[in-house]
């Protein structure tokens, strides 16, 4: 079995899940899957001296970071500390980070890569609350704020805490395959169903919940009845707004158009019935307001670059029999 060592790197202020959930998705590979010490983690700090984390919790690495040898995958999660960097890290960074085979962040950690500029002409992305900071401060990465994790050639960044999740267990997959990766995910009771062009937000919570009620009712009604009439005339005359005066009111309360939100509604409904129900294509197309499999197909490919079938054979969760 190929061993592929972890390097977790650790600093005072740490968002603590951005280590211990991928930690625990690589650990899994040796303990659940059968494969012995496939990821070899080891921690490290700059001094190798014990770290307080976000929250307040206290986690002591293994070794310095001098000590720590040349890792196959260098995490480098996010949190608080990734604010005002000690300058020796970023320098540590700047070095070492070039020589791992795989380099991977988690959260804020991509604010490192980029400060150490790790992260120049490729593309990446963060948590979405600093998406807009690292656009701004570091003009040479490309930032995409919609997915949840971004791979780019040896780099991969994700965004907010649990999508480090989602990224480990995709890098699982990658090597040991996906029934390996399935188990794992299952045992952590997580699901391996979250491509990384995935939005970090659901349609409800992209978009901004509108001030007035009948606004706000609709976009819950929206939800709720995906298979219904949603053009702009039909949810207007729901709301008691003429189409035009309707159109200008929810994008200023919501920050997007009644299609796109609608758009990205159906999407989500249809993605839950491929991944949680037996229904067929045509049915989930009905269901989720497509009317037919073509028209879901195309909203498939052109959001996620996947058809439906395809998407429903990476991502349904088996029925388990009862025990």
């Amino acid at each position: 079995m190929t061993k592929r060592p972890v390097l977790v790197v650790l600093f005072d202020g740490v968002q603590s899940l951005d280590v211990t959930g991928p930690v625990e998705v690589f650990a899994g590979a040796g303990q659940l899957t059968g494969s012995g010490d496939a990821y070899p983690i080891r921690t490290a700090s700059l001094d190798g001296g014990p770290v307080r984390t976000q929250s307040g919790l206290r986690m002591l690495p293994d070794s310095t970071l001098a000590e720590a040898g040349r890792p196959h995958t260098l995490l480098v999660p996010g949190g608080d500390g990734t604010r005002t960097p000690d300058p020796r890290l970023i320098d540590w960074l700047r070095e070492n980070g070039p020589r791992a085979t795989r380099l991977v962040s988690v959260c804020t950690g991509s604010l490192l890569l980029a400060e150490a500029g790790l992260l120049d002409g490729r593309r990446a992305t963060t948590h979405w609350y600093a998406c807009d900071h690292l656009a701004r401060n570091y003009p040479e990465v490309t930032v995409e704020p919609e997915p949840i994790f971004v791979r780019d050639g040896n780099v991969a960044t994700s965004a907010g805490v649990t999508a480090g999740i989602d990224l480990a267990l995709a890098l699982v997959e990658e090597d040991l395959g996906r029934d390996a990766a399935l188990t794992i995910a299952r045992a952590l009771v997580v699901f391996l169903r979250r491509p990384g062009n995935q939005a970090q937000f659901s349609a409800q919570l992209a978009a901004q919940t509108a001030k007035r009620e009948p606004l706000r009712e609709l976009q819950a009604w929206i939800a709720d009845h995906p298979e219904a009439d949603l053009s702009v005339e039909a949810l207007a005359a729901r709301a008691r707004l003429s189409p035009r005066h309707f159109a200008r009111a929810f994008q200023a309360e919501t920050g997007t158009t009644p299609g796109r939100y609608v758009d990205r509604v159906r999407l989500e409904h249809a993605r839950r019935l491929l991944e949680e129900s037996a229904d067929g294509v045509q049915e989930v197309a009905r269901a989720a307001g497509y009317g037919t499999p073509e028209a879901m197909r195309r909203a498939f490919v052109k959001a996620m670059d996947t058809a439906p079938a395809e998407y429903r054979r990476r991502f349904h969760a088996p029925v388990q029999p009862a025990r």
